[in-house]
């Protein structure tokens, strides 16, 4: 059975396997990491899909930067992988559902996250998860000798942001 829970220090070698296996150029904009994951990542903004005991994947997310008090309703999903073994089988949604429940719990109004343009698949799911495109960095990264898109995107949880008097924009 699939569940969502927070991670453990114990699974840091699964998560980093994890990361190895689903790295290319075509999700990711940075190069490989070769130091252990939970080195790089807190281990506090990690959630973890386990499929009966096994770590099928794994979602990155906490308060989204710079931490300055007029941002502190904003929470980002920095990363989310999912074994290729257990693909398919809703370890992705199960994480990105989780890492909105965990932000809308913490108070968070708006869950970003930013997804390369021509990774569609992660693009589908996380618009199947509530998410919406709030603007494209147009050729943002040379990948592969090619101009790639940075899609920005986002799941605003609960009402409005603080200050803006309920209208978009602040402006009635």
């Amino acid at each position: 059975m699939l569940t969502v829970r927070p991670a453990a220090p114990a699974d840091g070698p699964a998560l980093g396997r994890i990361d190895a296996l689903t790295w290319t150029a075509a999700v990711s904009p940075a190069p490989p990491r070769t130091e252990p994951f939970l080195q790089r990542v807190p281990v506090g903004e990690v959630l973890v899909a386990d499929d009966d005991g096994a770590v099928a994947g794994y979602a990155i997310a906490g308060p989204a930067p710079p931490a300055v008090p007029a941002h502190a309703h904003v929470w980002l999903l920095a990363g989310l992988a999912v074994h290729p073994g257990h693909a398919g089988r809703g370890a992705g949604r199960a994480l990105v559902e989780a890492a909105t429940g965990r932000a809308r719990a913490a108070g968070a109004r708006k869950l970003t996250l930013r997804v390369l343009g021509g990774n569609t698949r992660a693009r589908a799911l996380y618009a199947r998860c509530g998410f919406v495109e709030e603007g494209v960095l147009r050729a943002e990264f040379v990948l592969d000798g090619g101009p790639v898109d940075d899609v920005l995107m986002a799941c605003h949880l609960a009402g409005p942001a603080p200050g803006d008097g309920g209208t978009v924009g602040g402006r009635s």
